[in-house]
């Protein structure tokens, strides 16, 4: 069975192209593209990995983490387009 990879992040065109790239890779793909649905699919689906955008409309990746890391602990990846992270 295909490792499960959660891909979180509100520009689809950014999650479609990881995607693409992972699933040439084998690896299964769960797309998120706010933090309401990326909650949800964490608990459904239980990936193995989360790519997270920190920068999110709805709620912050740190935030996302924080809710993901009270059900899971799976290992978590941010992304990121800015240059000033703390």
């Amino acid at each position: 069975m295909a490792e499960k990879i959660l891909i979180v992040d509100d520009e689809e065109d950014t999650v479609k192209l990881i995607a693409m790239l992972l699933e040439k890779r084998g690896f299964e793909t769960i797309e998120a593209f706010s933090a309401e649905d990326a909650l949800r699919k964490a608990y459904r689906h239980q990936p193995d990995l989360a790519l997270l955008d920190i920068m999110m409309p709805d709620m912050d990746g740190w935030e996302i983490c924080k809710r993901i890391r009270e059900m899971s602990d799976v290992p978590i990846i941010f992304l990121t387009a800015r240059s000033d992270v703390k």
